[in-house]
């Protein structure tokens, strides 16, 4: 067994960016597809995965899992390598022409999976429709609303936008689909594969929900045909079993390797390991929003006013979380304390802004300032199936709040029944629960769309706060944040972006709790590249 375990970089080439700005970016074959077309292999590629796609629709939501699916199938205008770096995808070069004015020339001689050619008129269609997905709990209007699109010719579009937005390809990275194979396309149609007709490197063959997705190779895919005739993904979200399916050859790629198989998958000489830290922050949501909130009351039972608008008891509950604990020994070293949003190597985030410190003595007397020095009664919720662990760090940190005076029980449950009470199960789209562990994944590799999405108060019409569970809102925060998203030099956007991370991180508008080291298991002879965006893809995969 090879152990390719590694710290995989996190960085934005500030370069690259400027190369945009000062004219147009060469075109180029998707990294990690063109590699995998050189590849030898051939046949069927058998992926167990931690966890199925809630949907097979690519605009119903943006988690890693639908979009590791959906990159399969469906390309996007620019596609990222394993480090999230922007490279040309059905987009082949781009420029900004004014401060407000972006052309992107589109590639010429790619066709759907039914023949129709790829044109201008499928961009636009797709802007549109993975804005307003009906009950849909995400909306891509976070990333696309403040922009227009136009089609200037069959293979030109321009997209202004309200203000200057230097990272505008990375918000648009949204998957593609066909104006006439969706003009009346429902997320059904989709999850039937009716509608799954996509430009990418496989198209759709099955999906039989709880046992596998089967995917079958485009011959004619502009970036190469893949060596894999098929790929067959199949969710298993039990830990063991998937684990128990890699070592005996029922699949030959597994994700979320879990901590307690890891030693025993390095004893094995026909498995090799794959890790890297992801941009993945795992966080505590809080409930801003309502003057009762449903799972937190005395500990008599009675009810009281929401503590948890106190930004002394989000302190508190922040101090009372030892997170090097809970990396070392919950997750046996499978995650890294997190202070931020994002890691500290992202632009944009504030390199010197560490994990709260854990000092339970100090969190009982913000306990005490705050009022409820007897502390107070509440539900934690989170997944059970979502993320290494999930479940038993929702028990460890319920646990620690105990012991600060919190009275925390906990209730967990399967990401797919977890995630829309998360988000909208509550009354006017609130969250449901009061307080919850979630996770969210940085998106572009920079920090504007992680504050973007979590911190900025919640506006539905611009796009803002699609991940702001708890409502929080902040107007310095919003303040400094605005600035930075319009400022064109590298520089004075980093500091801003840092600066509205600091207060929001101050206010303890979440409290971040750890980022994911993840770890990929291969049968021997086979290779995959780790994500810092935690997709498992076939084109990340060879020999």
């Amino acid at each position: 067994m090879q152990d390719k375990s590694q710290s995989v970089p996190v960085l934005i080439d500030r370069r690259g960016l400027l190369a945009i700005l000062a004219g147009t970016v060469a075109s180029g074959m998707v990294p990690g597809i063109s590699r995998m077309a050189m590849a030898q292999t051939t046949g069927a590629l058998r992926i167990g995965v931690f966890t199925e796609p809630p949907s097979l629709d690519p605009h119903w939501q943006a988690t890693s899992s639908s979009a590791s699916l959906s990159q399969h199938v469906f390309d996007r205008l620019f596609h990222t390598d394993e480090n999230q770096q922007i490279v040309p995808g059905l987009a082949t070069s781009w420029k900004a022409v004014d401060p407000l004015t972006w052309e992107i020339q589109l590639r010429e001689g790619v066709t759907f999976h039914d023949g129709s050619p790829f044109t201008a008129d499928d961009v636009v269609f797709t802007f549109e429709r993975s804005q307003n997905v009906p009950n849909a709990p995400f909306s891509f209007k976070t990333y696309l609303g403040d922009k227009t699109v136009e089609k200037v010719s069959d293979h030109l579009i321009r997209i202004t936008t309200e203000r200057p937005n230097p990272i505008l390809p990375n918000e648009v990275t949204v998957p593609i689909i066909s104006h006439i194979a969706g003009a009346t396309a429902t997320t059904d149609n989709y999850n039937s594969g009716a509608a799954m007709i996509g430009t990418g490197p496989f198209r759709f063959g099955e999906w039989r929900q709880g046992e596998v997705i089967r995917l079958e190779r485009n011959d004619g895919y502009w970036g190469g045909a893949s060596p894999w005739s098929e790929v067959q993904i199949r969710p298993i979200s039990s830990n063991p079993a998937r684990v128990a399916a890699l070592v005996a050859g029922d699949v030959d790629l597994i994700d979320f390797v879990p901590p307690s198989s890891r030693e025993m998958l390095q004893g094995n000489a026909g498995i090799d390991l794959f890790s890297g830290v992801t941009n993945r922050v795992i966080y505590l949501s809080f409930d801003h929003a309502r003057e009762t909130t449903p799972f937190v009351t005395a500990k008599d039972g009675s009810s009281i006013p929401n503590p948890l608008r106190n930004p002394k008891v989000r302190q508190a509950i922040s101090k009372a979380i030892n997170r090097q604990a809970l990396t070392d020994r919950v997750l046996e070293g499978m995650g890294e304390p997190a202070g931020q949003l994002v890691p500290p190597q992202i632009f944009g985030a504030d390199p010197n802004l560490g994990p709260d410190t854990f000092d339970a003595e100090a969190a009982r007397a913000l306990l005490t300032e705050a009022g409820y020095p007897d502390g107070f009664a509440m539900t934690l919720h989170g997944s059970n199936d979502r993320y290494v662990n999930d479940a038993q760090v929702t028990e460890a940190i319920a646990q620690m709040l105990s012991r600060i005076g919190i009275a925390t029980k906990v209730e967990t449950m399967p990401y797919s029944v977890f995630a829309p009470r998360a988000t909208r199960g509550g009354p006017e789209g609130l969250s449901e629960f009061s307080m919850f562990l979630f996770g969210y994944g940085g998106g572009t590799g920079e920090a504007s769309i992680a504050l973007r999405s979590v911190v900025a108060t919640h506006n539905s019409e611009k796009g803002l706060g699609g991940s702001n569970r708890g409502r929080y809102s902040n107007p310095q925060v919003d303040e400094v944040f605005g600035r930075a998203v319009v400022e064109l030099d590298d520089a004075k956007r980093a500091e801003l972006l840092a600066e509205a991370t600091r207060l929001a991180m101050a206010d303890v508008a979440v409290a971040p709790i750890y980022f994911p080291v993840n770890y990929w298991a291969t049968r021997s002879g086979l290779t995959y590249v780790p994500r810092t965006d935690e997709r498992t893809m076939a084109m990340s995969t060879g020999s």
